[in-house]
């Protein structure tokens, strides 16, 4: 393994940390004040937000299997219903955000469903206020085409992520935020497709940031 796939893999285990820390702490809180609690209505309550707190790692943890893991073998090809369910569930994350969902296929390639979630990913966290997060992926002509559109009253776009998917960053710049848009420019590189993308009308305020990619079925 390089150097650089150790950077880059050490960066999105620090990512799915970050991620994970918020509800998996939570469970934790909850577990010391229902040692304690003798009150039934309060345990009652400390068991339902525990079990919230379950199902949030829960999801988490899918949606990150699939875009960062090795989840399938290597020819899978995945279910975008389920690729659409996590979607979902990680846009509402205490976010005002509506997805609308417009995917074609019944199945992703592995390296498609990477490249999708990513992108949903990048797309969430540029919508700090909510917003509309529009999904399309249709097959054509033997490649897949992937366009995500986050559109809100602020967008949120750390220029190294622009950098990241456009090749013009070194390994040792990237954050746990932007290696998310370096994997994604490795995959579409990997597999002969490319990446692009845009922002209107500038970064902070209200517009659009646009992600596209397209990438060879086989």
């Amino acid at each position: 393994m390089s150097t650089d796939s150790i950077q880059l893999a050490s960066l999105i285990a620090s990512r799915l940390c970050h991620d994970l820390l918020s509800p998996v702490g939570g469970m934790a809180n909850g577990i010391e004040l229902l040692v304690d609690e003798t009150d039934p209505k309060m345990r009652e309550q400390c068991i339902d937000l525990l079990a919230q707190g379950a199902r949030r790692t829960a999801t988490r943890l899918r949606f990150f299997r699939l875009a960062f893991g090795a989840a399938g073998g290597f020819d899978a090809q995945l279910p975008a219903a389920e690729i659409e369910e996590l979607v979902r569930a990680q846009a509402a994350e205490g976010r005002d955000i509506d997805v609308q969902w417009a995917v074609s296929v019944a199945e992703l390639s592995k390296s498609a469903a990477k490249v999708l979630l990513n992108y949903a990913l990048i797309g969430i966290d540029a919508l700090p206020r909510g917003g509309t997060l529009a999904i399309a992926a249709e097959e054509r002509e033997g490649s897949y085409e992937i366009a995500v559109r986050a559109e809100g009253m602020r967008i949120a776009f750390d220029k190294d992520i622009g950098r990241a998917l456009e090749g013009g960053i070194a390994m040792d710049d990237l954050s746990a935020h932007t290696a998310p848009a370096m994997l994604v420019r490795l995959l579409a590189q990997e597999c002969g497709g490319g990446v692009q993308h845009a922002l209107t009308p500038a970064e902070g305020a209200g517009g659009a940031l646009v992600l596209g990619a397209i990438l060879p079925r086989g």
